[in-house]
């Protein structure tokens, strides 16, 4: 696990504002070597500190303007199966295990009501699912973001208690 300090935060913070800036301006806006910006650069890129870029495109942006979480009870006993089969559903776009009732909370992107009706459906008849409830997102309140903890790292240097 990498273990990012306030110069990687302050890069980061940089790159949030400038996402195309070049190590050579990222270095001459933080007042760093070009040799520190690239070292650092090189450490994110091995260690995946940053996203895949398939993040950032809105399922909108391609033809699935509706959104919806799925709730799946599972058979334990089949869990990886069931994730690994999963996958294999294009509009399935992220599967987290979680506690409570359900045992995966599956997100997923659809065209329209009867798409998500089909979708939800595929995801019902992967082995190992034993029920589901579906939950559409009316609107994103707070979009996924890690910028405060980036300006937090910046502003405190690593402390991260208050």
């Amino acid at each position: 696990m990498t273990k990012l300090d306030r110069t990687d935060a302050r890069l980061l913070l940089t790159l949030c504002d400038v996402p195309r800036a070049t190590g050579v301006h990222l270095a001459s806006l933080l007042g760093l070597a070009r040799n520190t910006v690239q070292a650092r650069l090189a450490r994110w890129d091995q260690s995946q500190v940053l996203g895949r870029i398939d993040r950032l495109v809105s399922p909108r942006d391609l033809g699935y303007p509706l959104r919806a979480y799925v709730g799946a009870v599972t058979d334990q006993h089949r869990l990886e199966a069931v994730i690994d089969r999963l996958r294999d559903i294009p509009e399935v776009t992220e599967v987290v295990g979680v506690s409570g009732e359900a045992d995966l909370h599956i997100g997923v992107s659809a065209t329209d009501a009867d798409d998500l009706y089909r979708v939800a459906g595929l995801i019902l008849a992967v082995p190992g699912i034993e029920r589901t409830t579906v939950s559409v997102i009316m609107r994103e309140a707070i979009p996924y973001r890690t910028k405060p903890l980036i300006e937090r790292l910046a502003d405190e240097g690593g402390r991260t208690s208050r």
